[in-house]
């Protein structure tokens, strides 16, 4: 083989490393994406079942049950609510009224069971996602509201 060949050679199959490397790490990017959905799209079925994703919003009020030690809770966006479901320890910051993100995945019974849960850190902190969620359902039912007494 002459010199020539062998480089062309050692370049292919370096490049053929280098792709099967990309693959991989892309692979393995895009099975840990976690998507965030509000209560909102939730509802609306826009979340994948069978997934993980992240819920976020805040605790609803007076919504918070124990059961041994499993913690049932809704997550609202003041539009929609969602039942939550976590078995462990929840953060010292988780309060009712107050932002949470939870990862985890939407049972069939329409109930979103997590495997985390993400409380704020301090007093006027929610969450990027969750603001924006809850913001934009306030947009929403204005809106709705608006219509209606128009409608009258």
């Amino acid at each position: 083989m002459k010199p020539r060949h062998r480089r062309l050679a050692w370049i292919a199959a370096g490049l053929a490393v280098l792709g099967v490397a990309v693959a991989l790490v892309l692979n393995a990017f895009q099975s840990n994406l976690v998507f965030f959905f509000s209560p909102t799209d939730v509802a609306e079925q826009k979340a994948p079942q069978g997934r993980t994703f992240r819920i976020g919003g805040l605790v609803e009020e007076k919504s918070v049950r124990r059961d041994g030690i499993v913690v049932h809770f809704n997550v609202t966006d003041t539009a929609k609510t969602i039942p939550v479901s976590y078995q462990g320890i929840l953060p010292d910051l988780f309060k009712e009224g107050k932002g949470v993100v939870a990862q985890g995945k939407l049972g069939p019974d329409g109930v979103f069971v997590a495997s985390e849960v993400l409380a704020k850190h301090d007093e006027n902190y929610m969450p990027p996602e969750a603001a924006a969620a809850v913001s934009k359902a306030h947009i929403e039912a204005a809106e709705k509201n608006a219509a209606k007494t128009l409608v009258r």
